[in-house]
């Protein structure tokens, strides 16, 4: 599976994507609001492993895949679809270097097209932490609406963490994409 973007190229995860993945998976300031990481080489050599080995699952739900720079073939980061009945879930992960450049906010758009139209489902829903202010504005750029705040739902790294809760509809996404 492939997507192209003015700029970019999302594509499946290779053998030799780890070490570009490491680069920002192994920084505090990347993991603070996820609940993995920093990561240790053999966690994200795990990660890819895991990743390469559901890519050959024949009927697939979960999509992790890699964000390229179309010119330099360069991975500045990941974003996945994750499938569940008629809903499915984004999340997106950039290296520091890029961020601020709108890459995240046209890797998501890609993906959004790719949810509704191909995999057809009728909802798709991302969450972020509530000081994770640039995920949240991803999220508003590409049409999705805040449904509210998560308090404490989730637990990892020894504490409880609120999370607030965007999506998008079908019919929403189809509006939205006419602009």
């Amino acid at each position: 599976m492939q997507l192209e973007t003015q700029r970019l190229i999302i594509r499946e995860i290779q053998p030799n994507d780890w070490e570009a993945i490491h680069i920002y998976t192994q920084l505090p300031e990347v993991t603070q609001h996820t609940a993995w990481g920093p990561n240790t080489e053999a966690d994200t050599n795990t990660y890819v492993e895991e990743v390469i080995a559901q890519q050959q699952q024949p009927l697939r739900q979960d999509y992790e895949l890699a964000i390229c720079l179309k010119n330099e073939e360069l991975l500045i980061g990941g974003i996945g679809i994750h499938v569940q009945n008629t809903n499915a879930e984004i999340g997106y992960v950039l290296n520091p270097a890029y961020q601020g450049k709108g890459y995240m906010t046209e890797a998501a758009q890609a993906v959004l097209a790719y949810g509704f139209e191909t995999l057809g489902v009728h909802r798709i829903f991302a969450t972020c932490r509530p000081a994770n202010s640039a995920s949240e504005k991803v999220m508003q750029k590409i049409g999705m609406k805040c449904e509210g705040i998560m308090r404490e739902h989730w637990y990892y790294k020894g504490q409880f963490h609120d999370s607030c809760l965007y999506s998008i509809l079908a019919k929403e996404y189809a509006d939205h994409s006419k602009y």
